[in-house]
């Protein structure tokens, strides 16, 4: 094969190649080739256009050097490798001869070298080049814009000197023979490298303990770090029958290559609900590398919280924020910022919690100058964008529902946190409980509990399970069932621990909440304004005006906020936004202040500043004269959705029949709980007659489908939380659809156990869709009592494994309507094929069976064809994308000739040769491969 069919067959490697580094990267393998007259100066024109993406400018490249033949083939190759070995340009010769007849042919014959000499002194040079007149003001202008690195300064200062003709190409010659010679990279500078070493130092002591979720200890984050679920999300839409199931990653692949949707974006986007462990996952990737132990690819590191961003005020620049918000230089800090400027691909910026950023993202206002003050959200959106430090990665995490479509066109690669999976639960406590017996004890309760051990699913959860090891195990009190009861063992958890000796041995009683009652209180008026203001992080003046004292403190929910300036102040914020949350809804439950009628505003399901209009309009203008200023009613307007959907249910929860005769044993008015829980209680119906009645009607001949709407989970979850089975058949009687879809909705096993809550009060069968969510084996256990009303259940792509398989068909298989089954994308093996086989042998309405993109072999397909032999009710039997062999096929044809029901048997995608494939497909047209 010659150079030039060898370099047509990898063209679409060399574009990851080339597009794969930064801009610079690029621009440098381009001056190698135009110093070797590879590239003409016309071609080098047409590929330095200003605001053009990388990668048309890199296959524009490959067309032209393709046009060159062979030889052209090979000098880019060679070109690509020496940029890929970083491997310095030979140095200029010794001496230049200041009377050279082609001084321009100099400059670009030793164009890399010449750019490596300016890099540094090009601001000198564009200053004496301007003071002798060889450029205008507007020349140097334009060469010195913002956006521009010093080498790409120095590149443009070397095009005018090619084209023009008044000696400024010799003037340079003669400069650049006088400039020294560069002795290292700029990160071997002194001041450079005790920055580095200083940086790594900051965030090294800011990662390694995890006091994100208690104020009274210190973990060790190495000892206690699980890893969580994370996937490649895929986009909505996109996930038909061709597609193949999430990649998982590790933590350490968090910038893998593959699956983009958008290559010439920076910004890597995290996702997951409150309390999946996005925080702690960034936590620890800050760690690995300041240990250096990961991602050391990146020089610097810069970590922020969105939530303290937020708080600032006065404008600020790029280097602002890097220096006087992160890690100040200790010498030279323009030379130090020069090089961030210059190296940004050597640069990791990471954002923590979009979603408690108060701004709604624009990309309405550009902002291109790192040295130029803007607002702080002007300044975050530019860096998203990649209007400022192009090249850099970033790294936003968000709960989903914050994340618009606009800030999504700019996501190189967007993740899904899911929490824990099963073995992490079991991981994370055998890390934390390392005394003999204790977590095994826990891990017994869990298995026994369903509902506690779907709750674990977040790692926030886990948490508290192994903070109330000892109230769980010993106590012997209720295990908790719902949300609500978690954050209530673990206050009373809290109280107990800063009690008297005298109250304490009382135990968790009403008595214990009713001491404390005046403190509760403060926490929960301080927690709703700070959810009705968007602010999460309180100073001593805001505690102070919520009358929040030391005594308050001392209970150890609000805690000191991570990543602050060395030397500042660190304010205080709750120890988690759920936390804040569950105060509120406290406050809302017990103060006197609380209006019934305003509590209508936690299930609205919008936001009144939520339209575009909205966002440009101050508060006080959508909220009307209704709303007095600082009210429970104008504080719940200005909250954001996901955060009162969250207050919201645990307010359903407190009001709960259980819950609030304990409230009204410490001090409350009963009558007043009884008007709050009417309220919210009549609000969650007419909030869900208001969903049901979008629902709309069937298409002829089909079963009226329901498509969830964004806040139709929150409301069942309300519902759970209440536990009233009179609302949950109230719910479900008006719930009249045929096909109930909820894909893509972040459903979890909590999410399950509540689904189950309203569903199984249903009078007519539904086809419950739960495809790309994260059931798992634990949310298969939650569904399992309304399974005796699902005709058909679709979980694909669900981490489901042959536990949960087996726990399923124990139940579902049971039940005579059941039509449709979907295992598609799970981890099913040749157990679970085993279990439904077994379960399937005289089952008499199953028509349809998917087990696509599982794990299943020829073990698990002999199994299913003894089921064939005996099953004369399934019709279609998919089973592509397995690891079955010739030997599972073979038992499939076998047990075909002896049943004439089954229409179709899908085996495409698995380990057959062509041979193999040619010769079973002529035995039965049926077996489809």
């Amino acid at each position: 094969m010659c150079a030039q069919d060898a370099f047509q067959t990898q063209r679409s490697q060399l574009v990851e190649l080339l597009v794969s580094g930064s801009l610079e990267g690029f621009e440098s393998i381009v001056d190698r080739l135009l110093s070797r007259e590879v590239l003409s100066w016309e071609d080098y024109e047409g590929l330095s256009l200003v605001g053009q993406p990388i990668s048309h400018l890199a296959r524009r490249l490959l067309d032209t050097i393709w046009n060159k033949g062979a030889w052209g083939c090979e000098q880019l190759t060679a070109a690509v490798q020496e940029a890929q070995a970083d491997s310095q340009p030979p140095e200029l010769p010794s001496s230049w001869d200041p009377h050279s007849p082609h001084p321009a042919r100099d400059l670009q014959s030793h164009r890399p070298a010449i750019v490596r000499r300016l890099y540094g002194h090009v601001e000198g040079v564009l200053d004496l080049t301007q003071q002798r007149g060889f450029i205008s003001q507007y020349e140097t202008d334009e060469i010195r814009r913002p956006i521009f690195t010093s080498s790409q300064r120095a590149r443009r200062l070397l095009d005018l000197a090619a084209v023009k003709a008044n000696g400024l190409a010799a003037f340079l010659l003669q400069c650049i023979q006088e400039l020294p010679v560069p002795l290292a990279l700029p990160f071997e500078d002194a001041a450079c490298k005790k920055y580095m070493s200083k940086l790594r130092t900051v965030i090294s002591a800011q990662s390694r303990f995890l006091s994100t979720y208690d104020g009274a200890e210190n973990l060790c984050l190495e000892e206690v770090y699980t890893e969580n679920v994370l996937e490649i999300q895929m986009e909505v839409g996109m996930a038909g029958p061709s597609q193949q199931s999430p990649t998982t990653l590790g933590l350490e692949e968090l910038f893998s290559t593959r699956d983009h949707f958008n290559k010439e974006a920076d910004t890597v986007l995290v996702v997951g609900e409150a309390g999946s462990g996005k925080s702690t996952l960034l936590q620890q990737l800050h760690l690995l590398w300041a240990s250096g132990r990961a991602f050391q690819e990146f020089l610097f590191v810069f970590p922020f919280s969105c939530r303290q961003l937020q708080c600032l005020v006065k404008p600020l620049s790029v280097q602002m924020l890097l220096f006087e918000h992160c890690c100040w230089p200790d010498l030279g800090p323009q030379d130090i910022f020069q090089v961030l400027l210059d190296h940004p691909e050597r640069i990791l910026l990471t954002f923590d919690g979009f979603d408690e950023f108060r701004f709604r993202f624009t990309d309405g206002e550009r902002h291109c100058c790192p040295t130029a003050p803007t607002s702080v959200q002007s300044l975050l959106f530019n860096l998203l964008q990649g209007n400022l430090l192009k090249n850099a990665c970033k790294v936003l995490t968000s709960r989903p529902g914050a994340v618009s479509a606009s800030l999504r066109k700019h996501v190189r690669t967007e993740l899904s946190l899911k929490g824990f999976s099963e073995e992490g639960i079991e991981l994370y406590l055998r890390k934390r409980h390392r005394e003999p017996g204790v977590a095994d004890r826990l891990l017994c309760l869990l298995r026994a509990t369903s509902a506690l051990h779907g709750l674990c699913h977040l790692p926030v959860f886990s948490w508290m399970v192994s903070k109330c090891h000892e109230e769980l195990l010993l106590q012997g009190r209720g295990t908790p069932k719902t949300t609500t009861d978690m954050y209530l063992l673990i206050l009373r958890h809290f109280l107990l621990h800063a009690s008297p000796p005298p109250l304490a041995t009382h135990g968790p009683g009403p008595s214990l909440i009713q001491g404390r009652l005046p403190t509760l209180l403060h926490l929960g008026h301080l927690a709703l304004w700070g959810l009705g203001t968007c602010c999460y992080v309180f100073s001593a003046k805001q505690l102070q005006a919520a009358h929040v004292d030391s005594e308050d403190l001392s209970l150890g929910f609000l805690v000191h906020a991570k990543r602050v300036v060395p030397g500042s102040t660190a304010p205080l914020e709750f120890l988690h936004i759920t936390f804040q949350c569950f105060f509120a809804a406290f406050y809302l439950a017990l103060s006197a202040d609380t209006l019934p009628s305003s509590l209508r505003h936690l299930f609205q399901g919008h936001r009144p500043g939520s339209s575009p209009l909205a966002r440009v309009l101050p508060k006080w203008f959508l909220r009307g004269s209704r709303c007095k200023e600082g009210s429970v009613a104008a504080l719940l307007q200005g909250a954001e959705p996901h955060n009162l959907q969250i207050t919201g249910a645990f307010l359903a929860g407190l009001l709960s029949q259980e819950h609030r005769s304990m409230l009204a044993e410490c001090q409350a008015s009963e009558t007043a709980l009884l008007r709050r829980w009417d309220c919210v209680r009549r609000c969650l119906t007419r909030s869900l007659c208001k969903h049901f009645r979008s629902i709309p009607p069937a298409v002829p001949g089909e079963a009226k489908s329901m498509h969830a709407l964004p806040g139709f989970l929150w409301l069942i979850r309300s519902l759970y939380e209440m536990q009233e089975e009179r609302l949950a058949r109230e719910a479900a009687r008006r719930l009249n659809v045929g096909h109930l879809k909820l894909t893509f909705c972040s459903v979890g096993p909590a999410e399950c156990a509540a689904l189950a809550f309203v569903l199984r009060h249903l009078r007519r069968p539904v086809a419950l869709q739960l495809d790309h969510n994260s059931v798992g084996d634990i949310g298969v256990e939650q569904l399992l009592p309304c399974l005796g009303v699902c005709k058909a259940l679709y979980l694909r792509d669900n981490n489901i494994s042959d536990r949960g398989i087996c726990k399923l068909v124990e139940h579902a298989l049971r039940c005579e309507q059941l039509q449709k089954l979907a295992f598609w994308g799970n981890q099913v093996g040749d157990e679970g094929a085993q279990a439904l086989a077994a379960a399937l042998g005289d089952h008499q309405s199953l028509r349809w069976l998917s087990l696509v993109g599982n794990n299943i072999g020829s073990v698990g397909a002999q199994a299913l064809a003894l089921m064939l032999e005996k099953n004369m009710a399934l019709e279609e039997l998919w089973l592509s994308n397995n690891h079955i062999t010739s030997l599972g096929a073979e038992a499939l044809l076998w047990a075909l000739e002896k049943n004439d029901t089954i229409l179709e048997v899908w085996l495409r995608g698995n380990t057959f040769s062509p041979e193999e494939i040619e010769k079973l497909s002529h035995q039965d047209t049926r077996l489809l491969l």
